[in-house]
């Protein structure tokens, strides 16, 4: 039920947009900005139910934790980069979006490096 809330404030801060970008007001921006604002706002209640999984998650990675927190901070980058570079895209920035996006791609390889190499020297075990 809660999703077809969100969907319903969603399709409203659009509609509203685009009525006001025919109006040529500057409000048109705020009024996205604000929708995802909001979005986000709500799916902060969402955050215990995620927050126990990775819990449970995380005391199966009891010997690996350093994985499990790079992990953690992979998901956080994707999230952020990727909200960060829809909000530039509506804004028209999309050369800026794609600059985000690049930046997070570089970030999660050079985090990722550790798992990357265990994996190479776990493969260079077996051979």
């Amino acid at each position: 039920m809660n999703m077809i809330k969100i969907a319903c404030l969603g399709m409203s801060g659009v509609l509203l947009g685009l009525f006001l970008k025919q109006l040529r007001s500057p409000f048109a921006e705020l009024i996205s900005l604000a929708t995802c604002l909001l979005i986000i706002f709500f799916s902060l209640s969402r955050l215990s139910a995620v927050f126990e999984l990775l819990n449970t998650i995380g005391g199966y990675f009891s010997e690996q934790k350093d994985y499990f927190k790079i992990l953690l901070k992979i998901i956080g980058i994707t999230y952020i980069a990727d909200f960060s570079s829809n909000i530039c895209k509506d804004a028209g920035y999309g050369a800026i979006a794609g600059q985000i996006e690049v930046f997070g791609k570089i970030s999660i390889l050079a985090i990722s490096s550790p798992i990357i190499l265990a994996l190479l020297e776990t493969i260079y075990g077996f051979l």
